[in-house]
């Protein structure tokens, strides 16, 4: 990943409700929400879910899947991934403390 596809990301992730689209996808697992359900999870109506989706699906982060009539979507854990190690190996350089907070048995991430 380069520094501006990382800014990109990030920059769509500085929004409280993408960032909630993406925690609600990243619990949906490999089966993804519809946006009908995301818009209802979020709150949010779904012209205005829609404009959220668009904005992660440009990251990468987000794709979707048209099914019949209705469009699935789904979180890309690579890039999100690729997103959390940029940051961890790039800008952090790999530093021990960085890496340590990180681990689970740290409790940060639970």
């Amino acid at each position: 990943m380069n520094e501006e596809i990382a800014m990109k990301a990030f920059g769509a992730l500085s929004n409280e409700t993408r960032l909630r689209v993406v925690k609600l996808l990243v619990a949906a697992g490999p089966e993804g929400s519809s946006a009908g359900d995301i818009a209802e999870q979020i709150g949010a109506s779904p012209s205005r879910a829609s404009f959220h989706l668009s904005a992660l699906s440009e990251t990468g982060m987000v794709t979707s899947e048209r099914q019949a009539r209705s469009v699935r979507y789904f979180i890309d854990f690579q890039a999100l991934g690729s997103l959390a190690n940029f940051l961890l190996e790039d800008c952090c350089q790999g530093n021990a403390d960085a890496r340590a907070c990180c681990e689970p048995s740290n409790g940060c991430c639970s």
